[in-house]
């Protein structure tokens, strides 16, 4: 059976790319190998989908090239999202900083997608797995479901992270098989493990913080675990971390502690206790117990207080390594974007073939970034293929 586009991968990318080839009258095969559609769109945002974030600029990813995605960004806003959203009567809120949730839950996006799907004629093809794609001028999709060719082809079968709703390699073999690049691929958007094991006295902890690496810096919550890191400055951070280079957390970031610790009052304060006027009481006494003595704070020296403030300022931390794909939101890295048309993120190399979504080297940040980028990208494919 012959289609004019083939979507490989029916998640965010790969629905809305059908929805908008369908619309311009473009016949169009979304093969899926899950038993539905939308999987991880589902599972996101604890099951409310955060959807978009309002405030997306490029500069809210990560790529080889940062420039790549200002094309299908600028072509495709969060407020073109929004309008469909509204169109759908599906309800929504701010949660904070731009970011977009459902007020019942996720099913209510692919519902969307899927309702937009049927109106544009676009086909879904459910449990079908892809065995090979050749092109011969078409090209030739052999699935569990039968075979199919199209002249164009696109491919929106996601990363690496996840893997147990099916996500897979799939999408750099196909680059790899037709001669194109791909960006050395890593989890991201996860947890991270610290050099030598993490802290069983302060898992659970959390606590507003700003943490650092390279040049890039995000003031949001961190949380200690059993092996290293989390929270959302971690999750932010690891979009940038590289292995071998510290992170830098400050834990008061809107106070001077060499300052307080000058101008504290009372002669019998002990460290533990001026620390857990600030922060949560087990991370004050685990701090407390890495500064040498029970002294008071009044009589700490001017060497000690530099000390103190540096601890608090400019924790550093060694990070082995991630707590990997199961764990992770994102794949960084993927499909070489000077392989591909930023206008239509069509193949330089092979005419005919796409490639959108996550399966490409663009990576936003946490908080409705990478959904946006899966519409965007969408959207100029659809509209190209």
């Amino acid at each position: 059976m012959r289609y004019d586009a083939i979507i490989i991968g029916g998640g965010a990318a790969g629905l809305f790319c059908a929805m908008t080839a369908g619309r311009r009258g473009k016949r169009v095969l979304v093969i899926e190998h899950n038993e539905e559609a939308g999987r991880k769109i589902i599972i996101s945002g604890g099951g409310r989908c955060n959807f978009t974030n309002i405030h997306t600029t490029p500069e809210n990813f990560v790529s080889s090239n940062p420039h790549f995605c200002r094309s299908a960004l600028s072509r495709y806003t969060p407020e073109d999202l929004v309008r469909l959203v509204k169109k759908h009567k599906i309800e929504f809120y701010e949660k904070k900083l731009g970011q977009l949730f459902c007020k019942e839950n996720s099913r209510s996006i692919v519902d969307m997608l899927l309702s937009e799907c049927r109106a544009a004629r676009a086909e879904i093809k459910t449990r079908c797995e892809v065995l090979t794609v050749s092109k011969d001028g078409d090209f030739k999709v052999e699935t569990s479901g039968g075979t199919f060719r199209s002249q164009s082809l696109v491919i929106a079968c996601g990363g690496l992270s996840f893997p147990k709703i099916g996500a897979s390699g799939l999408g750099y073999r196909l680059a790899r098989q037709f001669g194109l690049k791909i960006v050395e691929t890593r989890p991201s958007l996860v947890a991270m493990v610290v050099e030598g094991g993490g802290w069983t006295d302060l898992a659970g902890v959390s606590v507003d913080a700003e943490v650092g690496s390279g040049k890039q810096s995000f003031r949001e919550n961190i949380l200690f675990t059993h092996r290293g890191l989390s929270g959302p400055a971690i999750l932010q951070t690891s979009n940038y971390w590289k292995k071998g280079e510290d992170v830098v957390v400050d834990l008061l970031p809107e106070k001077d502690v060499g300052e307080l610790l000058k101008t504290i009052d009372g002669n019998n304060q002990r460290i533990q206790n001026f620390l857990g006027l600030y922060l949560p009481q087990r991370l004050a006494r685990h701090l407390a117990a890495k500064v040498p003595g029970d002294k008071p704070v009044s009589k700490l020296s001017a060497k000690e207080r530099d000390e103190i403030a540096a601890m608090l300022h400019q924790w550093r931390f060694q990070f082995s390594q991630t707590e990997g794909y199961d764990r992770a939101e994102v794949t960084l890295g993927g499909v070489s974007t000077d392989e591909l048309s930023s206008t239509t993120m069509g193949s330089k190399r092979v005419p005919g073939l796409y490639f959108i979504g996550e399966v490409v080297d663009v990576t936003g940040w946490l908080g409705g970034y990478n959904f946006q980028w899966a519409w965007a990208s969408g959207f100029a494919a659809g509209d190209a293929v």
